[in-house]
């Protein structure tokens, strides 16, 4: 676990140690908050006796790149339910090409059926068509999810004292599982990538009250640096994820710790955080997904 300083004009105006929490080197393969969410999981479906994962995603998901590596490393095979038919008659663009190479088995759902994909009679006739499966739903997050997550608190506590967390929100589950750890303690801010997302304060809410019974009120969710939307990636946001690496020589992804970054700037310069704290933002890799944007900005 590496602790990055980042010396920001904005964190010195506001007196605010502004430090970037490096989950982005943690594991070669699985790197980020995927191999969080993943252990206990890939632990559950060994006890259940599973040797298939059946997943699902989107086109340049990291969640699928993260479970067909998984399933190489450990020996599981892999199945993953890629959003839009249309897809399986062009070409395979990086992510699924590369998904396909770690072994995993790639199936085209059309987009209203993937919208149905929680439905029972949904999965099961996935199901029938694949053979038996531990089933992980879209982006990982389900109960299991958290333990994995929250593991991270103690693990930075160890490191430095902080007030907050600051972390990119897809399906919440990262989110969800920093809040078990945090206890109720410090405080935590979730940057949502996607358009539209109030739903995840929901979402969020019942994976933390499965998980522990408790409904916290130390996070906040912050729906307004979408930069247009989930796979949107504006000239803007692009630029600042150049001069965010040569600042501080860190590559941030164009989906997720970019647009969250940008957050944490800006309630910087609005004086949101307390002068004197000490305010962790983590970096959850994803850089996977610059392989569809041409590569990274540099």
């Amino acid at each position: 676990m590496l602790l990055q300083p980042l010396r920001e004009p904005a964190a010195e105006r506001a007196g605010v140690q502004l430090l970037l929490l490096r989950e982005d080197l943690n594991h070669p393969e699985l790197p980020g908050n995927k191999w969080r969410k993943l252990k206990y999981n890939l632990l559950e479906a060994r006890r259940l006796g599973h040797d298939t994962l059946l997943t699902f995603g989107g086109a340049y998901s990291n969640h699928l790149a993260a479970v067909a590596a998984a399933g190489r490393l450990t020996g599981l095979r892999t199945i993953g339910v890629v959003r839009g038919e249309e897809l399986s008659s062009r070409p395979l663009n990086p992510t699924l090409a590369q998904a396909r190479a770690d072994g995993m088995e790639l199936h085209f759902l059309d987009r209203a059926t993937y919208r149905r994909k929680q439905e029972p009679e949904v999965e099961a006739a996935l199901l029938q068509k694949t053979g038996p499966a531990y089933v992980l739903p879209e982006g990982g997050s389900n109960l299991l999810a958290l333990p994995g997550c929250a593991e991270l608190v103690p693990e930075l506590a160890a490191l430095t004292a902080f007030d907050a967390l600051c972390v990119a929100c897809g399906t919440g589950g990262t989110l969800a599982g920093l809040l078990t750890g945090l206890a109720g303690q410090r405080e935590a801010l979730g940057f949502a990538a996607l358009k539209g997302a109030d739903f995840l304060r929901a979402d969020v809410d019942a994976l933390t009250r499965q998980a522990s019974g408790l409904s916290y009120a130390n996070w906040t969710l912050l729906t307004q640096y979408h930069g247009g939307g989930y796979a949107r990636l504006s000239p803007e946001l692009r630029s600042f994820i150049q001069e965010f690496q040569h600042r501080h020589g860190v590559l941030l992804d164009p989906i997720y710790t970019s647009k969250m970054l940008v957050g944490v700037l800006d309630l910087l310069n609005r004086g949101y955080f307390r002068r004197g704290s000490t305010v962790v933002a983590i970096h959850t890799g994803g850089l996977q997904a610059w392989a569809g944007f041409g590569d990274n900005p540099t």
